[in-house]
This record gives structure tokens, C-alpha cells and sequence, in this order.
């Protein structure tokens, strides 16, 4: 046997590599590897009845996410970080509570690895974001991260990123803060506007121009709601927004938002 396919025969028959969850929540850094969250004295065995990303029911070791997150309060802010560049913004209360809707943090174990999300890729480990009984809450599934590499405390968006805020002079009820919240919990993770935000994944949605002002608006409704419907390619990573995740009313106010933003550009 030539050396180098004796090399690869011998690599494939080795364990993946633990992978490192990374802490920053004000008091230092903290490590923990996978093997060490698989061993962790609250992990168990928890049941998905409906996951968010492999679309069927999924088992999973998992710890409380609660259990790794010390000295953090409920009104802290807290931001996941994925290997791709996705920036979840959280607000702490919902990840600290123990239920009804609760978060657990599932741990890939390396000697049996989770399937891939689809067709040459790879899966949602090593670290996912994942809720039992999330209809309690309200969960979204922008707050579902996969792929997690860092969860770290920060200030909350308004105070990091005052390019997102609308017109202080708005009424309180007006449709568009409204918009502005919706925006934060399902298009900040992956999206930027006027420059602000920390995610990598899609275009900004202001500058040069925001999609209100090119999008007509029942093709632009169809992107959100579908976006393989208006325009399909292989590598194409936003989700559709359903009605059960943002009803019209609520995808209404997020257009008013962004409508809004175009007039605002910085």
C-alpha cells in the first residue's frame, strides 16, 4: 500500500477532534470542549419534536443552557457566533428561564457525528441552540443557532449600533419600531444596515440601496416569505419567513421599517 492512502486509511479510523465552545460573558474567557459538555453533570438526553433546522424530530445529549451561563442576568444581552459568520442577538431572560420554553445547548459528540443539513453540508454542530417547548415563548428560529463557535455578553443593539434606530420622533405605537424589534430577531443574525451589525452572512440591507427602493412589493414579500421562489442557486442560505414564524401584520411593520431606514442612510 502506497504511504499516503495508508495515512488516509489511518485518519478516517480516528475520532474527529473535540471542538471548543468559547465563553465571554464579562468575567474573562471560558473554555469548554465537546467532551467536556457531554460529561457535564446537568447533560442529558433531550428530544426535538420539531427542530428548526433538520426539519424532523431530532434527539440530542444537550446541557441547560442556563448551566454554562454564570453571572449573567435576565436583562443582559448576548450574541452567538457561528463558524459562518452568523451573529444571533439574544436577550438573555429567555435563555436563563427553566421553562416553559427552555434552551439547551446540544453537543456533537465527535465519535457519532449529527447528519449534514442537506447535500454537502456539513451538520449543525458542534454546538446548536435548541428549545424545548419553544411555542411557549415565542421562540423564532433566528434564535435556533447552529454551528456555534463563541456566545459572548454585550451591549444591547440600540446602545452598539445607533445606525439601526429609527426616528426618535416617532409615535410609541408606530409600526415601524415595532418593525425595528422584528428586524433585530430575524435579520441582524445574518444582515447588516447602514454599515451596523456584526453578521457576514447577507448584503446590507441600506446601503448602497435598500431592497424597498429595487424590489417591487409583491416580489419583495415573495423573497421573505420564499426566496428559492423568486431566484434559485445552490449555495443560497436565507430561509423563507412563513406566516407561523412572521404573520402579515408583523411582515408589514418590518417593511415599514425598512421603507423607513431608506430614508436614512449614514
Amino acid at each position: 500500500m502506497r504511504p499516503c492512502i495508508a495515512l488516509a486509511a489511518l485518519l478516517s479510523c480516528l475520532p474527529l477532534s473535540a471542538a471548543q465552545l468559547h465563553l465571554e460573558l464579562g468575567t474573562g474567557q471560558k473554555q469548554w470542549s465537546s467532551e467536556q459538555l457531554l460529561a457535564h453533570p446537568q447533560a442529558k438526553t433531550v428530544d426535538i419534536s420539531e427542530d428548526v433546522s433538520y426539519k424532523r424530530p431530532m434527539r440530542y445529549r444537550a446541557v441547560p443552557l442556563a448551566a454554562l451561563l454564570n453571572g449573567v442576568q435576565p436583562e443582559d444581552h448576548l450574541q452567538a457566533i457561528a463558524a459562518d459568520g452568523f451573529a444571533a442577538e439574544m436577550p438573555a431572560g429567555p435563555l436563563l428561564q427553566p421553562g416553559p420554553a427552555q434552551a439547551w445547548l446540544a453537543v456533537e459528540d465527535p465519535a457519532a457525528p449529527w447528519p449534514p443539513l442537506g447535500k454537502g453540508k456539513p451538520s449543525a454542530g458542534p454546538f446548536y441552540l435548541v428549545w424545548t417547548a419553544p411555542q411557549a415563548s415565542g421562540i423564532r428560529p433566528e434564535q435556533w443557532p447552529f454551528q456555534i463557535s463563541t456566545i459572548r455578553k454585550l451591549a444591547s443593539v440600540e446602545q452598539r449600533f445607533p445606525a439601526l434606530l429609527p426616528d426618535p420622533d416617532l409615535p410609541g405605537d408606530s409600526p415601524v419600531r415595532q418593525g425595528f424589534a422584528l428586524f433585530q430577531q430575524n435579520c441582524l443574525a445574518c444582515h447588516r444596515l447602514n454599515g451596523a451589525g456584526d453578521a457576514q452572512v447577507g448584503p446590507d440591507l441600506n446601503v448602497p440601496h435598500n431592497p424597498t427602493e429595487y424590489f417591487q412589493p409583491g416580489y419583495l414579500r415573495m423573497l421573505i416569505r420564499d426566496p428559492q421562489r423568486l431566484r434559485q442557486w445552490p449555495q443560497a442560505k436565507m430561509p423563507g419567513f412563513a406566516p407561523s414564524v412572521l404573520n402579515d401584520q408583523e411582515l408589514d411593520a418590518l417593511l415599514a421599517y425598512l421603507r423607513h431606514m431608506a430614508t436614512r442612510k449614514s
